[in-house]
């Protein structure tokens, strides 16, 4: 996207020289010359891509360096080949207007953005019907690129054709959009630059932007859904390489641009967002280099094992309570959010770009909905808007504000205010946490009744949730290494506080009947949310994450509001969030001592209410599939007999009492038969 030339380049490939040596050796040999020359490229190859492996050794984080060299290897073997074949192999001094190719680099290799083991992706374009000098040469190139080993994905078209198929077929659109010109007939290639503009881009920006996104989406639900997954796709699952393709892609499209940069000159990013792109970009492309390297193939699956080694290679170290992949994970996460979070500001901006082009044109052109005033706020086209650039700085209690206002009144951040919450979050200091109208706003987020997860999310991705709850700013991003957890620790607290807010709502009532009878029987529903979001707040800390994390609630759930009791409750949740679940999953729920145990610890039936609610929300949020009707069985029959043994009472002989009570019932229902009873 961003080409900068690459350094010391004859270090990698000295194409003059290779040329020399083949033209010395066609002189040489003739046409009995050719594996001596398949000899000599392949050993330019393996030179260079030597020289590429020592500079990323070097600067293991230099993922533009290393992308833009293997591009540029292979754009100088691809000049190499083509002069050797049209010069020696088939020669044709008075070609005809016919005989023209131009050699287009297309895909990650149009990008320049190769890594070790990607594909070589060319397209091969020619004015008219194929002549046989132009198969000739096609061919003889393709077996050379075979010979060397090279995985070529190659087209041939004419240049009717392609335009035709572009028109048809979103892929080769794609492909033409961010073709480059390697090599060939130049002038073929401009034609088919001006072209392609002309005739397939221009009035159909609006259908490549929504054709582009339900492709990203139909990628996304593929690859899982989340961009937290912690084994995730670097190239294709969400966050990662592929989406900020995708950005260019659209803003290229929609503006012509030939950068990223220039996505700034036209107002869909701003200097600090192009910044995050370019940093988020050259993390990604290191990652999916050292990924190739390690495993000798075009893998792109970040696994465990290649975790540890890629964490190894650039040079994170352990950290007190925080191993050395931990850390790299982290920093992965952040960078998969910025992409997140830049993809959310660009769409919306284009969005609206979109929406006051419609405003200016057709029967309805003048007429346009009125905004309205909210708490200061601009509501308009759904969506609240801070109505000035100084809005926050004047009063930073309005970075908590606004999301609870977008949550109460279902509504989304506008997007320039997005921004400007993003830029303003530093101000969140100690003052405005303490601060009790902003804790108070942030608790009826937090236990908001119409989508309180999706703010969250918007309001973590500002960066706002970080300052203003510092001890979830610590598990932003953090991975859960093992292979129990599919995400990050903060997107596993957002999915299990959306998971409580679908329980009360009663939208999952066929697989958490229980939960959602118990959350509207809960003498305070405040406090389950709490302990939902602070149930693993101290994760990635040295020592027992439920034993840290219940002194972290004890400190936050006063200042955001809650009474002592609440406090305690919380705490306690937070403390032995763990119970339910390692009880009835791993103890003999028919051995009297296990319950014995179980209620001995819970001591209450609110307790108990909210422990099962806390189980059922937890378990689910893991991931996929981790939540079954044994799961839920085996903890409902827990509840069942703790419930009933708290309601008798903690006498050690409970279970006659209750034998005997049921004797009693039945003894009496049975009326003149009550011998019956006596008999069993």
């Amino acid at each position: 996207m961003n080409r900068s030339p690459v350094p010391n380049q004859r270090a990698i490939i000295d194409r003059r020289q290779l040329a020399g040596r083949i033209a010395a050796l066609v002189a040489k040999e003739g046409e009995k010359a050719r594996p001596a020359i398949v000899a000599a490229l392949r050993e330019a190859l393996d030179l260079g891509r030597a020289e590429l492996v020592r500079r990323l050794e070097e600067n293991p984080s230099a993922g533009h360096a290393c992308t833009r060299g293997y591009a540029f290897l292979t754009d100088q073997l691809v000049r190499v080949l083509y002069d050797h074949v049209t010069a020696d192999l088939y020669p044709a001094p008075n070609r005809s207007s016919a005989e023209r190719l131009a050699i287009l680099a297309v895909g990650g290799y149009g990008r320049a953005e190769m890594a070790p083991h990607s594909d070589v992706d060319i397209a091969f374009l020619t004015p008219q019907r194929h002549t046989a000098w132009c198969e000739q040469v096609i061919e003889a190139m393709l077996y050379l690129m075979w010979d060397l080993g090279l995985k070529v994905g190659h087209s041939s078209r004419t240049l009717d054709d392609a335009i035709r198929l572009a028109r048809e077929d979103l892929t080769i659109r794609t492909s033409l959009l961010e073709a480059r010109y390697v090599w060939g007939d130049e002038v073929l290639y401009d034609e088919a630059a001006r072209r392609f503009w002309s005739e397939v881009a221009r009035g159909t920006e609006r259908q490549f932007v929504v054709e582009k996104l339900a492709e990203r989406n139909a990628r996304h639900k593929r690859m899982g859904d989340s961009r937290y997954v912690v084994e995730p796709n670097i190239k294709d699952g969400k966050g990662g390489l592929r989406d900020l393709q995708t950005l260019y892609w659209i803003g290229k499209y929609t503006h012509q641009v030939r950068s990223a940069k220039e996505l700034i000159d036209v107002g869909l990013l701003t200097t600090a967002e192009y910044k995050g792109f370019r940093r988020a970009e050259r993390f990604l492309l290191a990652v999916r280099c050292h990924l190739h390297q390690i495993t000798g193939r075009a893998e792109d699956r970040l696994t465990f094992d290649f975790q540890r080694q890629i964490a190894e290679r650039m040079n994170f170290a352990d950290r007190p309570g925080k191993s050395s992949v931990e850390r790299f994970m982290q920093f992965y996460f952040l960078q998969a959010k910025r992409v997140g979070s830049l993809t959310g500001v660009f769409l919306a901006q284009l969005d609206e770009e979109f929406a006051q082009k419609s405003a200016k044109r057709g029967f309805f052109a003048g007429f346009r909905s009125r905004p309205r005033e909210l708490k200061g706020y601009v509501v308009h086209g759904g969506k609240i808007a801070a109505p000035s650039d100084e809005w926050f700085r004047k009063d930073p209690v309005r970075l908590i504000e606004v999301f609870q206002l977008a949550e109460e009144e279902e509504l989304e951040v506008h997007p320039r205010t997005m921004r400007q919450a993003a830029r303003d979050a530093k101000l969140i200091d100690h003052t405005v946490r303490e601060d009790a109208r902003a804790n108070a706003l942030f608790l009826d987020l937090l236990a908001g009744r119409n989508d309180p997860a999706s703010v969250l999310r918007w309001m973590n991705e500002a960066g706002v949730m970080g300052r203003f709850v510092p001890d979830f700013g610590r598990v932003n991003a953090q991975m859960q290494f093992n292979m129990y957890h599919h995400y990050t620790v903060d997107e596993h607290t957002i999915r299990a506080i959306g998971l409580l807010s679908r329980i009360e709502k009663g939208e999952l009532k066929d697989d958490h009947p229980r939960a959602t009878r118990l959350i509207h029987k809960v003498a305070s529903r405040r406090a389950a949310y709490v302990a939902v979001l602070l149930h693993d707040i101290a994760k990635g800390r040295k020592g027992d994450h439920s034993i840290l994390g219940a002194e972290v609630a004890r400190e936050l759930c006063p200042r955001f509001g809650l009474n002592e009791n609440e406090t305690e409750l919380v705490a306690w949740l937070v403390l032995h969030h763990l119970l339910m679940s390692h009880t009835a999953q791993k103890r003999d729920l028919t051995d009297p001592k296990t319950v014995e145990d179980f209620v001995a610890t819970v001591q209450g039936l609110e307790r108990l209410r909210h422990l099962a609610i806390l189980t059922a929300v937890d378990i689910r949020a893991v991931g996929p599939g981790t939540w079954n009707s044994w799961k839920g069985q085996l903890l409902g029959e827990l509840f069942d007999l703790s419930q009933e043994r708290l309601r008798l009472g903690h006498a050690r002989h409970g279970r006659h009492e209750r034998v005997a009570a049921k004797r009693a019932e039945v003894s009496e229902r049975l009326g003149a038969r009550s011998d019956l009873v006596a008999s069993v």
